[in-house]
């Protein structure tokens, strides 16, 4: 069951809806993982599960003037190990870590505030769900 949002950022990539297989963006469904970010449009981010989280997914959110980067887990919190956030922390970006449909939450908020935000969703299907 998905979870639609209200939509408080006026901003047109707010996240509209959310579920264990996907978000909605504007009109668009994504139905894998996904980077978004307040001031470009979504982009396919290449993790299927969590095991493969990496610093190198996780430098593709590092940018000049990122403020806040959201990391969604899945639909269950789990931590990344340390090195992993190794390219935020060395950017000097905060980060937070929460389950996918929080960070959802957390980020339209974010954009609300007029904040340079930036989530990594993970959606995972099929396998790619059971080696997480």
């Amino acid at each position: 069951m998905a979870t639609r949002f209200q939509r408080e950022a006026s901003g047109e990539f707010a996240i509209t809806a959310a579920s264990a297989t996907s978000v909605s963006i504007g009109t668009s469904v994504y139905a894998s993982s996904v980077h978004v970010s307040h001031n470009q449009p979504p982009q396919a981010w290449p993790v299927t599960c969590f095991a493969e989280l990496s610093s190198a997914a996780l430098s593709q959110a590092v940018a000049p003037g990122i403020e806040i980067v959201l990391i969604g887990t899945g639909p269950a919190l789990r931590f990344p190990r340390p090195d992993v956030l190794r390219p935020l922390i060395d950017a000097r970006i905060g980060y937070e870590v929460m389950s996918t449909d929080a960070a959802c939450r957390t980020y339209n908020l974010l954009l609300a505030e007029g904040r340079a935000v930036v989530a990594l969703l993970l959606i995972e299907t099929g396998e790619a769900a059971n080696r997480g």
